[in-house]
């Protein structure tokens, strides 16, 4: 079973950053999250040796800056992050999850292409296991 990557709010911004910029100083992380959420400096270099110290990211020195990168990939936390929402809102049952998405959310045509697809390459998929 794979390991549950489950991130608070904050570790979640924090890993975008670091995924969209691949690494960055505290000040840059702090920059980056400056639009949407005024933090100290203080609270995001706390944050990250906290998320260090969790094995979710790594950081190298460069003189007397640390440069934080992401340990953790975007698709093994989404995927994780993803299946303990269908676990604890929907008791593990996909269907509800895609029906409650798709009968809540405006879905464009192509989206509704992607998803029939992606059924049909499950679908191939469990026939192959057979």
């Amino acid at each position: 079973m794979s390991r549950k990557h489950q991130l608070a709010e904050l570790q979640l911004a924090i890993m975008q950053v670091l995924w969209e910029q691949g690494e960055a100083t505290v000040a840059a992380v702090q920059g980056a999250l400056r639009p949407r959420r005024e933090l100290a400096y203080t609270t995001v270099g706390t944050m990250l040796a906290k998320m260090e110290a969790n094995g979710q990211v790594a950081h190298r020195s460069d003189g007397r800056v640390n440069i934080y990168r992401p340990l953790l990939h975007r698709e093994q936390v989404s995927r994780s992050m993803v299946n303990d929402l269908a676990e604890r809102l929907f008791h593990g049952d996909v269907a509800d999850l895609m029906c409650h998405l798709l009968d809540g959310c405006d879905v464009s045509r192509e989206e509704l292409v992607r998803l029939r697809q992606l059924i049909r390459d499950k679908e191939r998929e469990l026939r192959d296991a057979e």
